[in-house]
C-alpha cells in the first residue's frame, strides 16, 4: 500500500515498515506527521501525501470502484451494479429509487440507464422520488433530464417508472414512523438538547419493499459528510424532523461540522432511519470534475462511511493561509441564496477574521423560492443573536434560522451587539435594499470582474471559480 502512494519510493517504503516495528511509543505516532517528525519524509512530502494516509483504520464492507477514467469505468460500474442488484433483488420487489435534486453535482443521467437495465427486470414496481428536502419542486422535464430522459425516451423506454416530488409541507405524503425520546436525544447530541423528536418520511419510503438511495457525497455544513441515510432525514422527511436537523447542525456551527464524519447530526439522522420497517440500501457515488471517482454499494452507514472517506481526500483543499477577500462563484444549479449558501459555507474556513467572503452569483435573483417570506423578516444573524433573543425567535421554522446563522456564519451577540466574524456580501440579482434590510453586504455585480481576483493568493485574495462543493480549510489538518 504505501509503495501505491504518489511521491513514496520503494526505498521509503522500506524505511518506514523498518521503523513501525521498532516498538517505539512515542507520542508523536499518534499522529500521521511522525513520517515528517522522525524525518523520513520532508515537509514538503508530507503535505502530499497526507491525505492518503492514516494511523488508524476501520474496516467496511462494500462494493467499490474508484480513480477509473474512460469507458472502462462505467463497464466496471455496471458489473458492480449487477452484482448488487442480484443480491439486493434475489425476487420480485417494489423498488423505489431516491435521487438528489439538480442541487448536486452527479452523473446521474449516466448511471440511472445502468440502474434501469438490472434493477427493472427484477421489479414489480420502479418508483423514483427526488429527495428535495424543502428546497422548491423540480418540474417534470427538469426530473427527466436530471436522469437523462426526455419525454419522448421516457415513454418509449421506462414508461413503468413513475417519477416524484417529495412534499415535505403535505401531511397527506408523509406517514410516522417513529419518535426519538428526550434521553435519547440528550445522548445523540451530548447534552445539547433533550427534546422528543417525531419522525415522518415521505409514504412511498413505506409503500415499498426496498428502499434504493444513490447520490453523492460531499463535506456537509449541518451533517459534516452530506449522503446515505441524509437523502432520507431531511431529503424525504417531514418539518420537524428537518428544522431539528438543521438547528442542530447551526448550534455545533459549521465551522465545528464540515467536513468531519463523526458528528451529533449524523447520529440523529442514522438514528431516524433505523426507524423506518423497509429495508435500505445506497450506492454512495464519489464525484471528480464531474466524473466518478468512486462508487461505494450496501447499507446506507457502510456505504456512506466509505465513500466519506474517499470525499475527504478529494472534496478537502487545505490552503497555506488565510484570505482577507475571497471571491466565491456559484454555479448556475444554484438558483436562490438558499442553495447558493453552500458558496460561504464550503469557504468560510480560510476567510480571515475581519475580512470579506462574496457570493458572485448574478443569476441568483431571490432569498429563497420555498423560505423567501421567512427569511426577509428574520434576516441573517450569528448563532448567538437567536440563542440569545431565543423567545423572539424560536416560533420560526428552525431550519430557516439555521440557515440564516449559516450564510451569516460565526460571530458573537453581546449587550445587543452583533459582531460577526467576516463580512458576507452578495454580488448576485437580489437588489441593495434588500440585502441591506437581511444584513448582509451589497456589491453590484456588473462591477466585478472574476479574473481581477485570480492568481492574487500571496496578496490574501482567493478565488474559487466554481464554489459550494469543495471544503477549503486552512493548514494541513
Amino acid at each position: 500500500i504505501l509503495r501505491g502512494i504518489p511521491g513514496i519510493t520503494d526505498e521509503m517504503a522500506e524505511q518506514i515498515l523498518e521503523a513501525r516495528v521498532d516498538g517505539s511509543e512515542s507520542e508523536t505516532r499518534y499522529f500521521e506527521t511522525w513520517l515528517a517528525a522522525e524525518g523520513f519524509l520532508t515537509m514538503e512530502q508530507m503535505r502530499a501525501v497526507l491525505p492518503l494516509v492514516t494511523c488508524g483504520g476501520d474496516v467496511y464492507k462494500a462494493q467499490v470502484v474508484g480513480y477509473m477514467e474512460g469507458d472502462a469505468a462505467f463497464s466496471r460500474i455496471e458489473a458492480v451494479i449487477s452484482a448488487t442488484a442480484e443480491e439486493w433483488i434475489p425476487s420480485k420487489k417494489k423498488v423505489l429509487l431516491v435521487i438528489p435534486d439538480g442541487t448536486r453535482t452527479c452523473p446521474l443521467d449516466v448511471i440511472f440507464p445502468i440502474l434501469y437495465r438490472h434493477i427493472a427486470p427484477r421489479c414489480t414496481v420502479l418508483n423514483v422520488l427526488a429527495a428535495l428536502g424543502t428546497h422548491a419542486p423540480m418540474s417534470r422535464e427538469m426530473i427527466l433530464r436530471r436522469v437523462g430522459l426526455t419525454s419522448a425516451t421516457h415513454a418509449s423506454l421506462c414508461p413503468e417508472v413513475s417519477f416524484y416530488n417529495h412534499c415535505w409541507n403535505d401531511p397527506e405524503s408523509l406517514a410516522a414512523v417513529g419518535t426519538i425520546n428526550a434521553d435519547e436525544i440528550q445522548s445523540l447530541t451530548n447534552g445539547l438538547f433533550e427534546m422528543e423528536v417525531k419522525v415522518t418520511v415521505n409514504r412511498l419510503v413505506l409503500e415499498h419493499d426496498l428502499v434504493i438511495i444513490c447520490g453523492p457525497v460531499f463535506p456537509h455544513e449541518v451533517v459534516g459528510f452530506s449522503g446515505g441515510n441524509k437523502y432520507l432525514f431531511p431529503g424525504v422527511a417531514g418539518r420537524e424532523i428537518i428544522d431539528f436537523f438543521h438547528w442542530l447542525g447551526a448550534v455545533i456551527t459549521n465551522l465545528a461540522v464540515i467536513g468531519r464524519k463523526d458528528t451529533p447530526v449524523r447520529k440523529v439522522v442514522d438514528k431516524a432511519a433505523a426507524l423506518i420497517p423497509t429495508p435500505r440500501r445506497a450506492f454512495c457515488l464519489v464525484v471528480r470534475e464531474g466524473g466518478l471517482a468512486g462508487i461505494f454499494a450496501g447499507t446506507p452507514e457502510e456505504a456512506w462511511s466509505s465513500a466519506a472517506d474517499l470525499s475527504s481526500c478529494l472534496h478537502i483543499v487545505h490552503t497555506s493561509r488565510l484570505y482577507h477577500t475571497v471571491l466565491s462563484c456559484a454555479p448556475e444549479m444554484y438558483d436562490d441564496l438558499w442553495t447558493g449558501g453552500k458558496c460561504m459555507y464550503k469557504l468560510e474556513p480560510v476567510v480571515a477574521d475581519g475580512g470579506t467572503l462574496i457570493i458572485y452569483a448574478p443569476h441568483i435573483k431571490e432569498i429563497s423560492r420555498t423560505h423567501g417570506a421567512q427569511l426577509f423578516r428574520v434576516g441573517y444573524h450569528v448563532r448567538d443573536f437567536f440563542l440569545k433573543q431565543w423567545d423572539d425567535y424560536n416560533h420560526f421554522p428552525w431550519s430557516v434560522l439555521a440557515h440564516s446563522t449559516h450564510v451569516k456564519g460565526a460571530g458573537s451577540f453581546e449587550h445587543g451587539i452583533e459582531r460577526p466574524r467576516i463580512n458576507v456580501v452578495l454580488a448576485t440579482g437580489i437588489d441593495e435594499n434588500t440585502c441591506r434590510k437581511i444584513n448582509l453586504g451589497y456589491l453590484n455585480p456588473s462591477q466585478v470582474r472574476v479574473s481581477d481576483y485570480e492568481g492574487r493568493e500571496s496578496d490574501g485574495v482567493l478565488c474559487v471559480r466554481k464554489a459550494g462543493e469543495i471544503l477549503y480549510r486552512p493548514g494541513m489538518s
